[in-house]
């Protein structure tokens, strides 16, 4: 792999485009069919740019010793901003790249590169991949996966959650990112099946998401073992774009009488509105 430079292709879920950021050197920002979908800085791994991801980061950092490598599963991969991440602050880590695109991988290979230290990339279904794990087997799965901007339902059941679980060790944690709009009926569900599968759950978004006033990320962890709540909370409140967060009780509350997802009763995320999580035109 040369130098990274700007591309557009046609892959399986749309119209990927790699665009350099002029005010970053070294930013890159990867969309689909105009759709945000990653963002990374080759010079620095460990900046990240979006606030769902810098949320989800935040977990990580707080809930395993630092520098401690782990043993990573991420479901979806779009630019590997988060595996990026953990290769350069937890060296030694572990991780499989799990994407349905074959065309997206080969294209942001080409354009980025995706030669990470103890990262392995598979083009294949991240719900079959999972099922065919070991148990015991991953400290952390990471869920990031969309299909045309909506995470795919099957990915978001109890049945899925429960294999997650089965592949995670005692103390492993599994992060998600999903999207969702006023009324936030999906990411409620989605709060459901992981409260109905692990006894620790916490929630981060901003708080007009929360309010269910606009479209938005809603980034969940979950675990068997407490997680580091207080620590993540204090983060989420100091950052530039502050984002609330809701563990313990708040969970159940706003879950209210929203039902896991199950195979055969699944949503998709909605889509975002045009114009919304785009990149520039």
């Amino acid at each position: 792999m040369g130098e990274a430079r700007p591309g557009r292709a046609r892959v399986r879920f749309g119209a990927a485009e790699l665009l350099a950021d002029l005010d970053h050197p070294g930013g890159w920002l990867l969309t689909v069919d105009g759709v945000a979908q990653s963002y990374v800085d080759l010079h620095d791994p460990g900046h990240l740019e979006f606030d769902y991801v810098r949320r989800l980061g935040d977990v990580v950092d707080l809930a395993a010793p630092p520098s401690a490598p782990l043993a990573a599963v991420h479901i979806g991969g779009g630019a590997c901003t988060l595996p990026r991440y953990l290769a350069a602050t937890r060296p030694g880590s572990a991780q499989r790249v799990v994407d349905a695109d074959g065309e997206l991988v080969e294209f942001v290979s080409e354009h980025l590169g995706l030669d990470i230290p103890g990262v392995r990339i598979t083009v294949g279904d991240g719900r079959e991949y999972v099922e065919g794990l070991a148990d015991d087997v991953a400290d952390l799965v990471v869920l990031d996966a969309f299909e045309r901007a909506s995470v795919p339902g099957g990915l978001a059941t109890i049945e899925f959650t429960r294999a997650v679980a089965r592949v995670l060790t005692a103390t492993g944690m599994y992060l998600l990112n999903v999207s969702d709009g006023p009324g936030l009926m999906f990411g409620r569900r989605v709060a459901a099946t992981l409260s109905a599968v692990f006894e620790h759950v916490l929630l981060l978004a901003e708080p007009g998401v929360l309010r269910g006033r606009r479209y938005g990320n809603l980034a969940f962890a979950a675990s068997a073992t407490p997680l580091p709540t207080s620590g993540v909370a204090a983060r989420a409140a100091a950052a530039p774009f502050p984002a609330r967060c809701l563990a313990g009780d708040h969970i159940p509350e706003f879950t209210g009488d929203a039902r896991p997802l199950a195979d055969g009763d699944t949503m998709p995320s909605p889509t975002p509105p045009w114009g919304l999580l785009r990149g520039p035109a």
